[in-house]
């Protein structure tokens, strides 16, 4: 199959990641409609694949991963490509066709079945009964190398836009942090020199959890070894974990700026991430941005709220500098699940927050506004 034919069988148009056939179908087409200026399911699914068919000379790609399988705590982050879609054109109607002006292609979503997660989790009877579901037109040798599950799905979709585009940069909405794997594990073989900096209250640094390999609680230690240790992942915000900094940076060799450091002197802060990152001869970052890092004043709608937390403003500062200085591969939002906040106030606040982090994300990596 060519890139575009493969795409619109494995992924969905944006915002239709969550399989829907009644409550809530409504809404999701009226989100579709607003994101493809179209009035039809099948304007939709036609503007969606004239977009796919640019995926190969985009300058940037995005891509929602709806699944919170991942998560520990809250669930709800499997609402969150959804939420911020809604809120950056709720914020700009226009803000689709400007996206596109800009050389950005969505790619619309995985299509995320709520019991899976990665495919080395399955049985081959469990791949051979999803792929069934998910790719009934095709033949079953057709459909045999096709991956069943949101973050091998994920892999799958920006390996091969990669492999067209090598120099696309990747935007990915989560989903709970396990998301942030396939974007790294793709970005991570078609460019070299990949740096990562993670904004997070968490390490994310568990060899595996509950005999789990992928998840929330580990895609960081398996991003690591990828990048080959070395100081190449730096976390800052760091402020709940069961052992001190000098534990993980002496064993798994990362640099973490915790937050209590980062809000005593902001600017010192940001001066050490980019240190940090030309010390290990990064040439371009993914920008992971899990919202817990942020603090709950301005973020409580997350798996895991944590207070004394990043200001927003250093965020979005942190993210421009590494942008004009290093240069972004790409970058995410994630954890974001909308419906958890305290208030109906706080969730809105922490919705249109993460569209913020989106929006500065990519203007960073596209060097534009």
């Amino acid at each position: 199959m060519n890139l575009v034919e493969e795409l619109s069988r494995t992924l969905r148009p944006a915002g239709g990641g969550i399989h829907l056939v009644s409550t809530g179908r409504a809404e999701q087409l009226a989100l579709q409609r607003r994101l493809y200026g179209a009035e039809t399911e099948a304007g939709v699914a036609s503007r969606w694949r004239e977009d796919l068919a640019r995926a190969a000379t985009a300058r940037a790609v995005l891509l929602g991963i709806p699944s919170d399988v991942g998560a520990g705590y809250r669930r709800g982050a499997n609402l969150g490509p959804w939420a911020i879609r809604e809120r950056l054109v709720q914020d700009d109607p226009a803000w689709p066709a400007r996206a596109r002006a800009a050389g950005l292609v969505d790619l619309g979503d995985v299509l995320s079945v709520p019991q899976l997660h990665h495919d080395e989790m399955l049985s081959e009877a469990q791949k051979a009964a999803s792929r069934r579901a998910l790719y009934p037109d095709l033949p079953g040798t057709a459909a045999l190398d096709l991956p069943v599950s949101p973050l091998s799905i994920a892999e799958r979709a920006l390996v091969r836009v990669l492999a067209a585009n090598p120099g696309a940069k990747v935007l990915v909405l989560g989903g709970d942090h396990s998301a942030a794997w396939p974007a790294v594990k793709a970005l991570a073989g078609a460019r070299p020199g990949l740096g990562i900096v993670q904004i997070d209250a968490h390490t994310d640094l568990l060899e595996e959890r509950l005999g789990v390999r992928y998840c929330y609680g580990t895609w960081s230690f398996h991003a690591n070894e990828l990048l080959g240790r070395g100081g190449r992942l730096v976390q800052v915000g760091v402020r709940s974990s069961r052992h001190d900094r000098a534990h993980w940076e002496s064993r798994y060799g990362v640099r973490q700026l915790w937050a209590d450091e980062v809000n005593g002197d902001p600017a010192a802060a940001a001066d050490a991430v980019l240190a940090a990152l030309r010390g290990a001869a990064v040439r371009e970052v993914y920008f992971s941005n899990d919202v817990d890092g942020t603090d709950e004043r301005f973020a409580d709608a997350t798996g895991t709220p944590e207070p004394g937390g990043l200001h927003p403003d250093f965020v979005v500062d942190l993210v421009r500098r590494i942008g004009r200085e290093v240069g972004l591969a790409g970058g995410d939002v994630m954890e974001l699940a909308p419906g958890t906040g305290r208030t109906p106030e706080s969730s809105a606040a922490t919705v249109g927050l993460a569209a913020r982090y989106l929006r500065e994300t990519m203007a960073a990596a596209l060097g534009r506004p």
